[in-house]
Formats: C-alpha cells, structure tokens, sequence
C-alpha cells in the first residue's frame, strides 16, 4: 500500500499545531536555567554531518545542574559539565504536551538551525576563488615578482574576516600598482588620482601597507621598517622624486620637430654620443614629434651604460635607438620608454641573466610593452657553454665556465623554464657578455627570428 497526501484539511491542520508546539515549548523549556543545554545542543547540531548522540554542557552552576536534573527526571544532581544523552532528552521532549524532539525545541526557542558544515564548505570555496584571482590578476602575472607579495597577503588573514573587504582592499593595491612609476608628484596627488582619495596612501594606512611590501618584493628588498625606508621605496617608484637627478641615458635617438629635446637628441646622434634626459626635461617638451624617427622601427633596451658605450664605440653616428634602464628603471626611463612605443617604435629590452635581470625585464614588459630580446631558455643555455669554449672546441664539450649567483630568481611570464634553468645552473650571465651578439642583431636591424618565435 503506496502513502497517500494527507487532505488539505489535515494539512492545515498541521500547519495550525505547528506553531501552537512552538509556542509550548517555549513555555515550558525556554527557562533561563536551561539556556547553556539549548546552546550546547544547538552548536553540535549545526556543526555535526551526522546524527547527535550526546552533548556536553557547562560549567553549570547550582540553579542550572538542579532544572537540567529535573529536566531529565534525574535522583541526583549532574556534575558541572555532564554529558546528556540525546536519545534519552528526546524521550523526555517527545513525552511533554509541546511534543518535539530535541532538535525542535532547539529551533523553537532560538530559530531555525544553520547548517554550519555546508557554510564552512561555501567558505572555503569562496575563499579559494579569492585567492586563484588574486594570483592569476593580470599585474601578478606579468610580474611573477609579486607572487611573495601574494603569500604574503594570503598569510595575512582575510580583513576583518571577510572575503569581499580582502578582495576590495587587494584589488585596490593591484590597481595602485598598475598606475605605478608616478610621474614624480607628491604622495597625496597620486593617491588621489589613484584612489581618489588623497590620504589613502598615507603612512599607516593598510593600503599603502600591502603597496609598500609589494614594491618590496618587486625590487627584492626586505619590507621597509622605517620611515625613511619608506620614503626612498615610494621615491623608486616615481613619488616625489627629483625630476633633475631622475633621468635616463639614451642613444641614436633621432626625434622629429624643432623642440629642444628633438633638437638635442639629435645633435649628439649626429656625434655618435649619448644623451641623459632628465625627466624635467621630458616634461616640458611633451610636444617632440616622433621620438624615434622615420627609420627606426627598434628601439632596444639594455640594462647597463656598458653596452651603451660598447655600441657607440662600434656605430658611431648610425647608432641605433638605444634606451638604458640603469638598473631598475626610474620614471624618467618608463616615461621615455612609453612615448617612444606611442610614436609607433617596438621596444626590446634586454638585462643581465640573474633574478634582478628577470625582474627588470618583467617590470619593463608590463610597464611599457616591449617584448624580452635575446632572454630565453635556449639563449641562456647557449651563453653559458658558449663562454667556456676555447675557438674551435664544440661548446658542449667542455663545462660552463664559473660566473656570479644569479640571487633570488622569480619567474617571467614569456618563458616558464628560464628561471628554472637558471637555477639548476646556478649561474647568471651577465649583460656584458652576450653585448657583441647584442650588438649584431642591432646591426641587423631587427630582432633576431630567435626573439620573435620565442616571445
């Protein structure tokens, strides 16, 4: 015999006991000295996959260990923190004229229960998503540099216990980040471009904390701990800087027009000698016509003056575009570097072969667009062996010479195996070795086909 629907009066029936159960229980067993057994027992159930079999409930005091013994219809009192048997509550429950287990006086007195494992779940998942997005962000992934930043923050616990305020206050770092070198202006004008508001970067500030310990991991450095180191890390990264002393060293630029940045690059083009442009004077003369020339389609970057000079040496007036980072770059070189690829110029930018090298490259790559020139896998390998074999040897005949620590090495975004090489080698090469094949493929006048196919 199938279960037929009970009929609609006895539905309504139901529906009318319900509350009226409800409200019976409250009566008889919503009794303060009763409280700590309906909270112990409400917490286990919301946390427990399975069925209750018992809870412990406590420390009780006098007034509560008599209503729980009367409760249960005990000869004794319960110790101060007893153990109920569930199955024996419910008996005693069910018995009573509201007629609910103890699952529904639970429920009657403080309301519905949580299912606190399905929530636990839900969390997890939504703090998972949290962090996938945090390190597969665009600025995290072309500068694999900040993914320490991205320990770091996972490390630092969820902002005040909450996924959304984490995703906002992250989300508004990356954002700052992305908008970083700084055109040299004071703190408070970037940060109210930036943030809109003037004093989000201030000293102390959680934002301008996780900024901070980001330019940190970028550069390397450990986190700034004074406030002076605070000052120089936001100086790196083009905030109140000196626009006289904050400059780049170029050469071969060739730009049109007759403004006085035009004018004097290519004057000392014309003699084969480099130029140190301020960012002062790129200020005032943003008006300079194309940067680059009507011939000059490249323009290559390079870590170190060396190979500036090296070029010269060899070029002369025909110099190329060359554009020098001097270590990490400074604003004056990002600024230079993103007018020379707004007046149509494809930058390349070479580094030395080490976990700074990596990182400069990277940094330059995000910042500016230009595309990684001769800093792949198979190049680092070909340089290492290259530079132990005597003429005429086959390089793989003979071991790599020894060569400086490349340091901390991160990961860059268009050749997984590079740093990983790197550090199976435990090797850097630097820039001046590879200058001559540097200085080849300027004489090409293109990238090398390795250069294209590999980035």
């Amino acid at each position: 015999m199938t279960d037929q629907a009970p009929p609609v009066g006895e539905v309504a029936r139901q529906a009318a006991v319900a509350p009226h159960r409800a409200a019976q229980a409250r009566a008889r067993f919503g009794r303060p000295e009763l409280a700590p057994l309906w909270s112990a027992l409400r917490d286990r159930l919301e946390r427990s996959a399975g069925p209750v079999r018992r809870v412990r409930v406590g420390p009780l005091s006098p007034e509560q260990r008599v209503a729980l013994a009367d409760l249960l219809g005990l000869d004794r009192l319960p110790g101060v923190a007893p153990t109920v048997p569930v199955d024996r509550l419910d008996v005693v429950l069910l018995q009573s004229p509201a007629g609910l287990n103890s699952r529904g006086v639970v429920e009657a007195i403080g309301g519905p229960l949580r299912d606190r494992t399905a929530e636990r779940r839900a969390d997890e998942a939504t703090r998972a998503e949290l962090w996938t997005w945090v390190a597969g962000h665009p600025a995290v992934r072309a500068e694999p540099a900040l993914s320490a930043w991205v320990q770091y923050v996972r490390g630092n616990g969820l902002v005040g216990g909450s996924v959304a305020a984490t995703r906002e206050l992250v989300g508004r770092a990356l954002a700052v980040l992305e908008q970083l070198p700084g055109d040299g202006g004071p703190l408070p004008a970037f940060a109210d471009r930036a943030c809109g508001d003037p004093h989000a970067l201030d000293e102390g500030r959680r934002l301008a904390t996780y900024v901070l310990r980001a330019l940190a991991c970028l550069h390397d450095e450990p986190p700034p701990a004074t406030a002076v180191e605070r000052r120089a890390l936001w100086e790196r990264a083009g905030i109140e800087c000196d626009a006289l002393s904050t400059s780049v060293l170029a050469a071969g630029l060739r730009p049109t027009g007759d403004g006085p940045l035009a004018l004097t690059a290519r004057a000392w083009a014309a003699l084969g000698q480099a130029v140190r442009l301020t960012l002062a004077q790129l200020r005032a003369d943003p008006s300079a016509g194309s940067l680059t020339g009507p011939a000059a389609p490249y323009v290559w970057i390079v870590e170190n003056p060396s190979v500036i000079a090296k070029a010269l040496g060899r070029f002369g007036p025909q110099c190329p575009p060359l554009v020098c980072t001097s270590g990490w770059p400074n604003t004056a070189v990002v600024e230079l570097l993103r007018r020379l690829r707004s007046s149509g110029a494809e930058l390349w930018c070479h580094a030395d072969l080490d976990g700074d090298g990596l990182r400069i490259a990277a940094y330059v790559a995000a910042k500016t667009g230009a595309r990684p020139w001769r800093m792949t896998t198979s190049e680092y390998l070909t340089a290492i062996h290259e530079a132990a074999a005597p003429e005429g040897v086959i390089p793989e005949a003979v071991g790599p010479e020894p060569g400086p620590a490349p340091g901390r090495l991160t990961d860059v975004p268009w050749d997984p195996g590079l740093a990983t090489a790197l550090r199976a080698h435990r090797m850097a090469v630097p820039e001046e070795r590879v200058a001559d094949l540097l200085l080849d493929d300027l004489a090409m006048g293109m990238p090398p086909d390795s250069a294209l196919a590999d980035s």
